[in-house]
């Protein structure tokens, strides 16, 4: 048994996906991908340039087609997960490993996330906060926040790395009312995602949502507003929904997918297994050199 762990934006780089064209599985995957989009991404992904590469717009989609070839390399193995979970928009890569949504529906909804998002027009931006605990990271951010400058704790992504999201000036005050010995470091991203400054991109996203057909899941996925597995398809449709705004768990998300099956992370990042070892979980990274064959020791332990 294994649990399937997709990350999301944050770990896309010049050059991501090369190993996976030298799978036949995996380039039918990027070609397909491909093919369904406005404007192809794998150009991007080959060759950047890099500023374009992380733009919303783009990172979002490139690290979907990344995640799905990776997916389609573990069923070429004959792989199949027992629990998923995606990190942010790599929520959309688990509900298409569990059954929930097609490959083609993968891709659509995935285009359409990244261009909500990528238009909303607030100021904002993230900033990761190392070495403090959720709690104490949650009240400085009830400090520094104001009525129109919101600043929330936006992902819980291990203990002692908490990312917070909002406006530009909260932020700022956060950093100043931490000590010194506290590292935050400001992340390159777009906007103040898994905040209310995302609001925005709420609406046409539900209508988005709502509008693709969805099948009940073949195993339990780990939505990022809970960090509960679930197999209820309405509470796995709403909490697609409200992660755009809502905090992503991934602690917890980690801490249900280790309980039930090590992890590996699907996709080409080494991201989720770094942090899963913050968190004392199992977890491999197929972007690691070798990774197939330990994971097939993983399965035969």
């Amino acid at each position: 048994m294994l649990g399937y762990l997709f990350p999301g934006q944050g770990t896309v780089r010049v050059g991501m996906g090369g190993w996976l064209r030298r799978r036949p599985a995996a380039r039918e995957r990027l070609d397909r991908f491909d093919a369904l989009l406005a404007r192809p991404i794998a150009p991007l992904c080959a060759r950047g340039p890099l500023e374009r590469l992380v733009a919303t717009e783009h990172a979002q989609v490139a690290v979907t087609a990344c995640n799905l070839a990776a997916l389609a390399v573990l069923g070429e193995e004959g792989y199949e997960p027992a629990v998923v979970a995606g990190h942010s928009v790599g929520e959309l890569s688990a509900l298409h490993a569990a059954g929930v949504l097609t490959f083609d529906d993968t891709v659509r909804l995935v285009e359409v996330r990244a261009r909500l998002m990528a238009g909303v027009g607030t100021s904002g931006g993230m900033r990761a906060v190392m070495g403090l605990p959720v709690e104490q990271v949650e009240d400085l951010a009830a400090s520094a926040s104001a009525p129109a400058e919101p600043v929330v704790v936006g992902l819980e992504n291990a203990p002692g790395h908490v990312v917070v999201s909002g406006a530009l000036p909260a932020l700022d005050r956060l950093t100043a009312l931490a000590t010194a010995a506290t590292k935050i470091v400001t992340l390159r991203v777009g906007n103040a995602f898994h905040s209310p400054l995302m609001a925005d991109a709420v609406p046409g996203w539900a209508e988005a949502v709502r509008g693709v057909p969805m099948r009940e899941p073949r195993v339990p996925v780990v939505p990022n507003v809970t960090g509960e597995p679930t197999t209820d398809l309405g509470v796995l449709r709403e909490a697609l929904v409200a992660q755009l705004t809502g905090r992503v768990r991934w602690t917890r998300t980690v801490a249900a997918i280790d309980a039930v099956a090590p992890g590996v992370e699907v996709g080409d990042s080494k991201v989720l297994a770094g942090l899963s070892r913050r968190a004392e979980a199992r977890c491999l990274s197929m972007a690691d050199p070798g990774a197939l064959r330990r994971l097939a020791k993983t399965v035969a332990a």
